[in-house]
């Protein structure tokens, strides 16, 4: 697949010292949803502000379309959108001037019927003539996705996208960001709501003190390291787990009516162990009530990583924050 942007040891290093970046490399395919997850102060802002221009690296190398981002900024600039965290915008302009505004920021003659088809996309056309200062906060934050769609873009930056918006305006955004990716945008988003990352993101970054600590498809990621739980409501209490179960990863309950698994590598691994063990326990004479079932999450998934608790869906080791990415 045709890859679209390409990072090579990028760095940051402010004047204070602080390294915001230390050796970035990261390759994004044409067409993907990539989401950038990481802690706060982990470099997802500063990486972004990079391929946009609004940082300066240290060092390292930036190729956007296959053309170095150093020496052809302005033009690889017009075909890359930007939706930011914060609400930079003229709050007593009008929405449809702010947006008409920021397409002929870059370029592009006024095409006012593709301007109406995003504000009305974005549930926005009938505040077109309001000012911004005006706005909900869920509204706002259409607007600058408005402004970072006006020229068309490539490539589009989400930083937080739904930082702020309610659960309807959420689903809304989400919904024009699938659209998106039906036209051929390729997408790369940070998002603290880690479920949205796990529903629409094709492939998972973990950024990490400036180093990237893990890029996987989604689905890899999930069955790699994804754990099962599984809580055995017994017919009766045991005094112990017997040694024909050792080979299981049991625990008794404290009132020892219930055994507790956690185990399997990923979901269908887990399920199957737990179907053997099922098999076990009636083979050993030991009658149960139910059998809860539950598989880890994104979330949970990513805090181990992040407290490094886990494997690589290759099997060896996440580096930790001195290793090298």
């Amino acid at each position: 697949m045709e890859t679209i942007l390409e990072i090579e040891g990028l760095t940051k290093t402010y004047r204070g010292g602080f390294t915001a970046l230390d050796g970035v490399d990261l390759s994004i395919r044409k067409g993907e949803i990539f989401a950038l997850l990481g802690p706060n102060g982990a470099g997802k802002t500063t990486l972004i502000g990079a391929v946009c221009g609004l940082v300066q690296p240290t060092a390292g190398t930036i190729r956007v379309f296959g053309e170095d981002m150093k020496s052809n900024w302005r033009d690889l600039r017009r075909r890359i959108g930007l939706v930011p965290q914060e609400l930079a915008t003229d709050m007593f302009e009008t929405v449809l001037h702010t947006v008409n505004y920021s397409r002929g920021l870059f370029g592009h003659a006024p095409d006012p019927a593709r301007i109406e088809e995003i504000l009305r996309a974005l549930s926005l056309w009938d505040k077109r003539k309001e000012p911004i200062r005006a706005l909900s906060g869920g509204m706002k934050r259409r607007v600058l996705i408005a402004k970072a769609l006006a020229h068309d873009p490539d490539l589009l930056f989400l930083d937080e996208p739904t930082a702020g918006v309610d659960v309807e305006l959420r689903r809304d955004m989400w919904q024009q960001i699938a659209a998106l990716r039906e036209r051929g945008v390729t997408i790369i988003l940070t998002t603290h709501y880690i479920e949205e990352a796990e529903e629409m993101a094709d492939r998972i970054g973990i950024i990490q003190a400036g180093r990237i600590r893990m890029v996987e498809e989604t689905a890899q990621i999930m069955s790699g390291l994804g754990r099962t739980e599984a809580v055995i409501t017994l017919s009766q209490p045991l005094a112990a787990i017997p040694e024909a179960l050792n080979a299981f990863p049991l625990t008794l309950g404290e009132d020892n009516a219930s055994l507790t698994y956690r185990g399997g590598n990923g979901a269908s691994g887990g399920k199957a162990e737990v179907a053997a063990l099922t098999k076990a326990l009636i083979a050993q004479g030991i009658d149960y009530q139910a059998i809860d079932i539950r598989e880890s999450s994104l979330e949970e998934i990513f805090v181990n990583l992040l407290e490094g608790h886990s494997e690589s869906p290759s099997g060896h080791d996440a580096p930790s924050e001195g290793a090298a990415a």
